[in-house]
């Protein structure tokens, strides 16, 4: 099997051109190549094809490393866009991409014939409980700021779905974090029946926020795309900044828009091809 592998700000995933080449079991070969020490490397899969609605032009499908099949993934799809304009599979500079999550909208910014940067209509972000989906123990149908146990401490979060379902907590001290113990107490808490990403997240001022990420089926990674605008949604939802927002995560820097008259978030950032490799598969 042929690959691409590439990141969004360290946020690797293996890429297959499925117009191309042929992948008969996406959760087995997730699984395989993702492993960092008998595979490739990576935080999961992504196969490009052709686009299953009309109206697009391609279509992402995503698994984590652990074989789960994902809804969508920001920085991934940044890649799905810089692969398909650098192999010559359009030259269009605004592409249409199918995910489980919908339609979204890219919109690429090329240097010397290459992707440098792109941005991405998100969607809309949904705070009703059921569509995250989370189990609330209050009357209220949002989950905004509401306290919860978990590895014996207390937090505060706010819920908020942008395709994938995100718990967003607030902390004074980022480094004081013990991600390997609070990580996965959050993924596997009973009041996500989904499992759920958590976003751990300092404010630095009205414009910047510092966050580190545990994605379910994955763990800790270097960057999230849904996970840093659900985390943008929220702290601008909490009165914690402003509309436009910078989020520093462990692999760089994205650029996070909430349009308020459209109600849509905008995200953008950077996509980054690494190597071309073919592997054999079992």
């Amino acid at each position: 099997m042929k690959f691409t592998k590439m990141h969004g700000i360290g946020n690797d995933y293996v890429y297959v051109n499925c117009l191309e080449e042929t992948v008969d079991s996406p959760e087995e070969t997730a699984r395989l190549v993702s492993d960092r020490h008998f595979g490739i490397g990576s935080d999961g899969l992504i196969l490009i094809k052709g686009a299953s609605s009309k109206e697009a032009d391609f279509e992402m499908e995503m698994y984590n490393a652990d074989g789960s099949r994902g809804n969508m993934c920001g920085n991934g799809i940044r890649c799905v866009a810089k692969y398909v304009y650098d192999h010559g599979l359009t030259k269009k500079t605004k592409v249409l991409i199918d995910t489980r999550s919908g339609v979204k909208e890219l919109t690429l910014t090329v240097e010397n014939d290459k992707v440098s940067l792109v941005r991405v209509n998100m969607g809309k972000p949904e705070f009703a409980a059921k569509k995250i989906p989370v189990i609330s123990d209050s009357n209220s149908d949002e989950v905004i700021r509401q306290r919860i146990q978990v590895a014996g401490s207390e937090y505060e979060m706010t819920c908020v779905s942008m395709g994938n379902p995100h718990c967003v907590v607030f902390l004074d001290d980022l480094n004081a974090l013990n991600m390997e113990k609070t990580g996965p107490a959050f993924e596997t808490q009973s009041c996500f029946p989904d499992r759920i990403n958590t976003e751990f997240v300092e404010v630095l001022d009205r414009h910047t926020l510092k966050m580190r990420v545990w994605e379910r089926g994955s763990g800790e990674t270097l960057a999230c795309g849904t996970g840093a605008c659900a985390t943008a949604a929220a702290a601008i939802r909490n009165g914690l900044v402003d509309d436009t927002v910078t989020v520093r995560l462990l692999g760089g820097e994205l650029l996070i828009e909430w349009e308020k008259e459209s109600g849509d978030i905008y995200m953008t950032g950077p996509a980054t091809e690494v190597f071309e490799g073919e592997i054999q598969l079992p």
